[in-house]
This record gives structure tokens, sequence and C-alpha cells, in this order.
């Protein structure tokens, strides 16, 4: 992903990579980030001082392990730098340190950034919302072998959006794979399934199922670009919003069930762009 950040941003007009971080003794340490990046040589090096990192930019872009992002947010809020985190598999501690950033800084925080994915999510629940309680849910999820969290966190998001335009608790009805003698299937239960394998990039599917009908919502991501380019969007957004937790959903203006608090705090408004990721 910090490969494909800094791609977008070869050609971006509006914003500028001006520096990159990765964990203490990883390989990468001092290589150019155009470089590896497939473009031209960028003057950014790579660093593992986040001192160094967090001296010069105006948002920070933040793919990288639920440990790397807690500790990246206290000190980018300490410094009032906006952030646009599309790390995923955050426990509960985790998102409560994300809360807490928030009441100081701007973030969006999404797991996933494709356009496309948000306005699946979109396009599920009024579909949810339309055919009612009488079709049933099921979300299939299925991404590259190397993934190290089950399911994906777009996937959880997915079934959130359909429980709620449901009018479901998600925390209750979601029920993620099944084994054994489980039972009829419930009429309010979301089932989420996660497959794994080969190279895919990362596919979801909501069937909405109803007697001798269903429909097929599905978006396919064949390049990781796709990400990149939203990610980069959200930072030229977040620049200069008020401090409060936001996603894609701001970012695209797209309508929702729920709106996330906000704050009224303000922070500044300058110009340009990092990115990190462990």
């Amino acid at each position: 992903m910090g490969q494909s950040i800094a791609a977008v941003l070869a050609d971006e007009l509006q914003a500028n990579l001006v520096a990159a971080m990765d964990r203490e003794g990883c390989d990468l340490i001092g290589q150019d980030m155009g470089v590896l990046s497939g473009a031209k040589p960028s003057g950014v090096c790579i660093t593992s001082d986040v001192e160094e990192f967090l001296s010069n930019v105006e948002v920070v872009i933040d793919f990288s392990i639920p440990s790397a992002t807690a500790k990246l947010m206290p000190l980018c809020a300490g410094q009032h730098i906006p952030m646009v985190i599309g790390t995923t598999g955050l426990d509960a501690s985790t998102r409560a340190g994300l809360e807490r950033a928030a009441e100081r800084v701007p973030i969006v925080f999404a797991p996933n950034y494709s356009q496309g994915v948000n306005a699946l999510y979109f396009l599920a629940a009024r579909a949810a919302e339309l055919l009612g309680p009488a079709f049933d849910a099921e979300i299939v999820e299925i991404h590259h072998r190397h993934k190290v969290d089950s399911p994906s966190g777009t996937a959880v998001r997915l079934a959130e959006v359909v429980a709620a335009a449901k009018q479901l608790d998600p925390e209750r009805v979601v029920s993620h794979g099944r084994s054994g003698q489980v039972g009829a299937r419930p009429l309010d239960e979301v089932g989420v399934m996660a497959l794994r394998g080969g190279d895919v990039v990362g596919e979801h599917t909501l069937y909405l199922v109803g007697e001798g009908e269903r429909i097929e919502l599905t978006h396919r991501a064949t390049d990781r670009s796709i990400f990149a380019r939203g990610a980069v969007r959200a930072a030229r957004w977040v620049v200069g919003r008020p401090a409060g937790l936001y996603d894609m959903t701001d970012v695209m203006g797209i309508p929702r069930l729920a709106r996330v608090g906000r704050k009224s705090d303000t922070v500044r408004a300058r110009y340009g762009l990092s990115s990190m990721w462990s």
C-alpha cells in the first residue's frame, strides 16, 4: 500500500509525498520511495524515526498494523496532524484510542478506501431497506492467502451496514461462519464467510436471498491502486476539517443511515501529504 500511495502521489497535482516511514530494522530504510514505487526518484527516503517523519508533514496516511497505529495516533493528535487510517483489525483498546485522538484532530478511518466499495455500502443499505426482513442477507469475501485478519474489515463493515438497514443490532445478529448442527437459519441473521487463496486482491459479495429470487451485489478489486487513490482523496479532503472521526462516506458525500458524532475543534489548514506504513 505504501508503494501504491507513492505511485499515485507521483501523478497528483494537489499533494506531494514529503516523508515515508517503515518499521525499525526494515531493509527498505534509506531507499528512495519514488524508485520503490516504480516512479522517478522522489528525494524522499524511508526512515524509521517517527520524529523525523512527522517533522514536515501536513497529513499522515497510515496503512500499517494495529500496534503501530496505536502508537502513531497520540503523536499525530499531539502535533495537530490530521490522519487517514486504513489499518484493519483494531481491537477495542485501539478503537478507544482512535476516538480520543479524533477529539483533537480530524481523522478519516475506513476499512476500505475503494470508492467503489463505499458506493457498495450505500447500495447494500438501500437494497436491504427496500427488500425488507423476508430477504436473508449473506456476505462472502475472498482475499489473497497472505491476508492475516479474517473476516476482512470491509466485510465486517458491510455486515454492520446491512444489519443497520434492517434495524438490527450487528453485535447480536452477525454470524461469522457456520459449523456443525447449527439449526435452521434465523430470520434476522447476517452471515459472513471468509475465503483465502492465491493472489486475490479483494472481492466482496452481498447476497439478498428471498423466496424464488435473489439479488447479488459484488465489488471486485483487481488493482491495489484503487485503495491508494481513495486514500489520497481522503487526505486532500481531511485537511482543514474540524476535529472528529470521519469515513469515506463523508469524503464522497454519500448519504448514510447514521452520522458519526463530530467535535467542533478546528485544526490548522496547511497543505501537503505524507505516507506511513509498517
